[in-house]
């Protein structure tokens, strides 16, 4: 068991392929973050090697906008560094006008369509109260 708990937050009414797209690039913030809980390589039953992964299992869950953004809200009262992806990214190509469009919102006017966290396990289940388990 891990006193730490992540926990990738989706906007409900984007679609499939967005939701997907948004849980990579959290992810990887969230990887940035923590690099230390990268495990080891994979390797098949042939010696194939393969890209290590996360030790650590993720939840992802389902918020309507205005949950996102209390999610958000209280991540940053609490100090907690989260990763968070904007609708207006869908529309760019690369990650420098991904930096340059989200620099553009406030905490209260972002059109969040996700956020991921890392902390502590109760932490975690308080800032992500009402959330629902992704269907």
């Amino acid at each position: 068991m891990f006193d730490t708990k992540i926990a990738i937050v989706v906007r409900e009414d984007l679609a499939m392929w967005q939701k997907l797209n948004v849980v990579a690039f959290l992810t990887s913030g969230i990887m940035a973050q923590n690099p230390k809980i990268i495990g080891e390589e994979y390797r098949d039953l042939q010696g194939n090697v393969y890209n290590p992964m996360t030790i650590q299992p993720m939840v992802v869950l389902a918020a309507d906008q205005e949950t996102l953004r209390t999610i958000q809200k209280r991540a940053l009262e609490r100090n907690v560094t989260t990763s968070a992806y904007i609708e207006e990214m869908f529309s760019t190509g690369h990650d420098a006008a991904n930096r340059e469009v989200f620099s553009r919102f406030s905490p209260d006017d972002a059109k969040l369509v996700g956020v991921a966290l890392r902390s502590d396990r109760k932490i975690v289940d308080k800032i992500t109260k009402g959330a629902k388990m992704h269907p």
